[in-house]
């Protein structure tokens, strides 16, 4: 039945990201016998767990009433030391959905229509993933197994026939693609200033692109040691900034400091005669390089606040393709709906040719059995030839006409 596909998720809309946890499997990974002691435990005939940084659902086939009482007993069974006082509310926290519902919200999750970041694509490698493990550990049945190949169509279908995946909406990624859209050589002179988080991704996009004449600088070296890894570029401390003597052509630039770390002499040292334009790119807040740089010398600057805009403006193209996703999702919510019908009636239907056959058998061997021995063996072979036409015919007869009621 349809309305078995039952969903429990807690998200970010709800709740604090850093509250998720706590209503969560986090061990179920490394240990699977968890998911299989959940599924014992509360009589789910089949069971996914999908766990993210701001998601965590039970995507479920069952008749159980996902009631207060359910769902107070099922998370203190998840987290037995889960505060009393959030069971007694649980329902404020937790959205549950059931039957056509349901599948539209897996639809929709895989579709990456309800992520924190909309049209981000990361969510749908997490769902496969997920299916793959509990497909593995035998959580996933027919029932489970038919809603994911949906769910991975629908899901490539919204993002090849609609934008809600198209421009960059991460400062780190914006920044390179602007970077990119000056069309610099593979061979550019470029200045990593600072090590951190934010200039990490910016050199694992540098990496992508091919560029390979890089140096790093940093306040401290043993944690520059990781990006000038990745680089496989040398990398000095910071202090040395000054004396650099190959030039450059490119700046990134993102530290920690609330100070101003390139300021017009920093700058002129780097430059040495050197007046061709530069590409600055500023990822700190606040600024790392002084507006003085700027007004003063021929640069093509970037920094946040003008990537932040055209962030927003991108966000709004996606949330915009909503609209599309979401008549391709609901279109599929009814094919799906009529392909599960179909999937139950051949499920009941599975019996019939062994049954008739049985039929068969017993009416040659048994009932008629003494008539069949006066006969010749033309006569006899006409009759079970004869027989087996019928046998056809009733195993085809009411395969068609289910399937034509439900078309």
């Amino acid at each position: 039945m349809l309305d078995y596909y039952k969903i429990i998720t807690i998200t970010h809309q709800h709740l604090n990201i850093d509250e998720l946890p706590q209503f969560s499997m986090p061990e179920a990974n490394e240990n699977p016998q968890l998911l299989l002691d959940l599924k014992e435990k509360f009589g789910f005939e089949e069971l996914m767990y999908l766990s993210t940084c701001n998601r965590v659902s039970y995507i479920l086939y069952t008749d159980q009433n996902l009631d207060k009482q359910f769902l107070s007993a099922f998370f203190k069974y998840i987290n037995p030391q889960m505060d009393s006082e959030i069971l007694d509310v649980v329902q404020k926290y937790v959205r549950t959905f059931e039957g056509s519902e349901a599948v539209k919200h897996i639809f929709e999750v895989a579709s990456s229509m309800d992520s924190l970041v909309v049209g981000e694509r990361e969510i749908f490698r997490q769902y496969r993933e997920a299916y793959a493990q509990c497909l593995k550990i035998g959580l996933v049945k027919d029932n489970l197994r038919l809603l994911e190949r949906y769910t991975t169509t629908t899901a490539k279908e919204v993002y090849s026939k609609t934008g809600i995946g198209e421009r960059a909406i991460s400062i780190v990624s914006l920044a390179v693609h602007k970077f990119i859209a000056t069309e610099p050589h593979k061979d550019s002179r470029i200045l990593m200033i600072g090590a951190g988080e934010t200039n990490t991704l910016v050199g694992k996009f540098l990496k992508k692109h091919a560029f390979t004449n890089i140096t790093i600088f940093n306040r401290s070296l043993d944690n520059a040691k990781g990006l000038s890894k990745i680089l496989s570029a040398p990398s000095f401390h910071l202090s040395d900034l000054n004396m650099h003597e190959g030039g450059f052509d490119v700046i990134f630039i993102c530290t920690a400091s609330n100070d101003v770390i390139i300021n017009s002499n920093v700058y002129s040292q780097l430059l040495k005669r050197d007046s061709s334009k530069k590409t600055l790119i500023d990822l700190a807040v606040p600024r790392n390089i002084d507006s003085d740089v700027i007004s003063q010398y021929n640069t093509n600057y970037i920094d946040v606040e003008s990537l932040r805009s055209l962030a927003e403006s991108n966000m709004q193209h996606r949330k915009n393709e909503l609209v599309k996703a979401k008549v391709i999702v609901q279109k599929n919510v009814l094919d799906y709906s009529k392909s599960f019908q179909h999937r139950q009636i051949e499920k009941m239907l599975t019996h019939l040719p062994s049954e008739i056959e049985e039929v068969k058998q017993r009416a040659l061997n048994s009932v008629y059995k003494n008539d069949l021995a006066s006969l010749d063996s033309s006569t006899k072979a006409l009759i079970e030839n004869m027989m087996d036409y019928m046998v056809k015919k009733c195993i085809s007869v009411p395969m068609k006409m289910a399937k034509a009621n439900n078309s």
